[in-house]
């Protein structure tokens, strides 16, 4: 009888191992492999439905889940809720770190969202007048985006007109005397009827219905440093299913889906 005890015994501890996987399967990127991915709605959900199947086909079943906020996001990967995230630039990413007394890392750079100024009562950025409303970001690094396009136009100076994370204490020259407030990024389209000029990142821009290229004021041009990564944990960068995810975010599919869906308004970044 004792012949027989081992091996059930040693069959059983298999059993044990491979069924306390809480995903299903391992980090080997094997058939059963779930890999959860945080994203804002447009266009990093949209640009992650679009390479599901294909991630299905290498093994990994993507789960992605949808916020509407920056914060979050961050906060759920940097808590093991949620694997890795996709919706920041870098700057953005710095800042939370260092704020939050995070440890997120870059995993590989996908697109560029150029950032933008939208009015519903000028069609010009010329016609803004003296003393006008304006709304910026009022996270640090969206704040000072917000800045250094409006300092690139020459409606305000910067003391340092390259520094990326620049506050509206670092304005110099306020030629126009614009009225400044800052508000939650994705506030800002909710309240461009009551004010002059709203700065907007273009993901809720697209999410309201405007068209970047077209509706905005002032536009960031292609060369903009504001690249949007896929961001992770330094304890999962190397995982398979997240390198597979990488790969794929980064293929020619995505660089046609991008293309072919956004008309200039998102950019490849690689």
């Amino acid at each position: 009888m004792k012949k027989y005890l081992l091996p059930l015994a040693a069959a059983l501890a298999v059993f044990v191992a491979g069924c306390s996987n809480g995903d299903g399967g391992g980090k080997d990127g094997s058939a059963e492999a779930t890999l959860t991915v945080a994203a804002t709605p447009v266009p990093h959900a949209e640009i992650l439905k679009e390479i599901k199947p294909l991630l299905a086909k290498q093994g990994v079943n993507l789960e992605i889940k949808v916020f509407t906020d920056y914060v979050q996001p961050n906060m759920q990967v940097a808590q093991k809720q949620i694997d890795v995230n996709f919706f920041q630039t870098e700057p953005y990413l710095d800042a939370f770190n260092k704020e939050r007394g995070t440890n997120l890392v870059k995993v590989v750079g996908v697109h560029i969202e150029p950032f933008g100024a939208y009015s519903k009562k000028f069609k010009s950025i010329d016609q803004l007048p003296d003393g006008a409303n304006v709304v910026i970001p009022n996270d640090p690094s969206n704040n000072s985006r917000a800045l250094l396009l409006l300092a690139k136009h020459g409606l305000i100076t910067l003391k340092n007109p390259n520094d990326r994370l620049a506050t509206l204490k670092d304005v110099a020259t306020n030629p126009k005397n614009l009225k400044f407030r800052e508000l939650e990024a994705a506030m800002l389209p909710r309240v461009l009827d009551e004010v002059d000029l709203a700065l907007i990142n273009t993901n809720y821009a697209l999410a309201a219905g405007m068209n970047p290229v077209k509706d905005a004021l002032l536009i960031e041009d292609k060369d903009s440093p504001y690249v949007n990564f896929l961001v992770s944990r330094p304890d999962n960068k190397d995982d398979p299913r997240v390198q597979k995810l990488a790969a794929a975010l980064t293929s020619p599919e995505v660089k046609a889906f991008i293309e072919k869906n956004y008309n200039g308004a998102v950019l490849p970044a690689f």
